[in-house]
């Protein structure tokens, strides 16, 4: 089922332009699950919360863009979708404390929010999925946008182009190698898919990605190993619309071999969270002080 993506150009999602009144809870000590936040040093993320027997957290996250309501993946193994399921937790004000977890959609996973901050695009069938806000919480997901290419960590943006990782027009459906950082165009009634190229994408799989809402940076998974060991870098966009070439994020967050990807940024550009993992046995969320460290990055390349 092809349904037209929703376009919000011009829309500010950065936490900047949320009303001020939702963007007070950001600085509450109750904000972020109650968690102490982390410094320069990953930290891994509401571990006593998010543990569940037999099951481990994995894949991207997101907070709504007032703070007040967090959706996560868990799952009991890597590599199947078979037992995944999404689940979630929101802040009770008249209480002051977070309710959950609560198993939102059986079988769903890798929650994004659309630009409006009320849609809520998941995945765990053909193509991306999307939930609405109700009275009583959120939809049951329906179809929403479909391909004959495979669609994986859809990103939308202001602009209404999305950038995801895909074997587009170029690939067969079984071969990870031939995987790409892609971008879809804003008209949707186009429903080409642009390969990204060079300097993002390097032999291997290219997948996993995280882009600014306004496209200024993007933060990919690099150096893929055959078993999907990898790095974040971090990759900005250029005035003439190129990208730079990819740096490390750091050996603080490169410290070693294991698995990183569901890269996210909270809504208030202060944190950046990511699966870590060299096993499904140690797999979990970590975290880590966002803001300083991009200004840094920029700095290194000259922007």
């Amino acid at each position: 089922m092809r349904v037209a993506p929703i376009l919000l150009t011009g829309l500010i999602y950065l936490a900047a332009c949320i009303p001020a009144r939702q963007q007070s809870f950001w600085n509450n000590p109750h904000a972020y699950l109650d968690q102490p936040p982390p410094g320069d040093t990953p930290q891994r993320f509401a571990p006593k919360l998010l543990t569940d027997s037999g099951y481990f957290v994995l894949g991207r996250v997101a907070f709504t863009p007032d703070g007040k309501e967090f959706f996560y993946g868990n799952n009991d193994a890597w590599f199947s979708n078979r037992h995944q399921r999404l689940s979630y937790f929101r802040y009770d004000s008249a209480s002051a404390s977070w309710k959950g977890p609560t198993i939102l959609a059986p079988q769903y996973s890798t929650p994004t929010f659309a630009m409006d901050g009320e849609t809520l695009l998941v995945t765990g069938g053909p193509g991306i999925q999307r939930m609405h806000r109700t009275n009583g919480g959120w939809s049951t997901p329906e179809p929403w946008l479909d391909r004959s290419y495979e669609l994986y960590n859809y990103m939308p943006t202001q602009s209404g182009r999305a950038y995801l990782g895909s074997n587009g027009t170029w690939g067969r459906p079984g071969d990870y190698n031939a995987w790409r950082f892609a971008v879809m165009p804003a008209d949707p009634r186009d429903t080409s898919i642009r390969d990204l190229g060079q300097p993002l994408n390097s032999a291997g799989f290219n997948g996993d990605l995280y882009v600014a809402p306004d496209e200024s940076y993007m933060i990919v998974s690099a150096k893929e190993t055959k078993d999907f060991e990898c790095e974040l870098w971090i990759s900005f966009r250029k005035p003439d619309s190129s990208w730079s070439q990819p740096q490390s994020l750091g050996p603080l967050i490169n410290e070693g071999p294991a698995h990183r990807f569901g890269q996210y940024v909270s809504p208030d550009g202060k944190y950046l969270f990511y699966t870590k993992g060299t096993s499904e046995k140690d797999c979990g969320i970590y975290w880590v002080r966002w803001d300083d460290l991009l200004k840094k990055l920029r700095a290194l390349a000259g922007l």
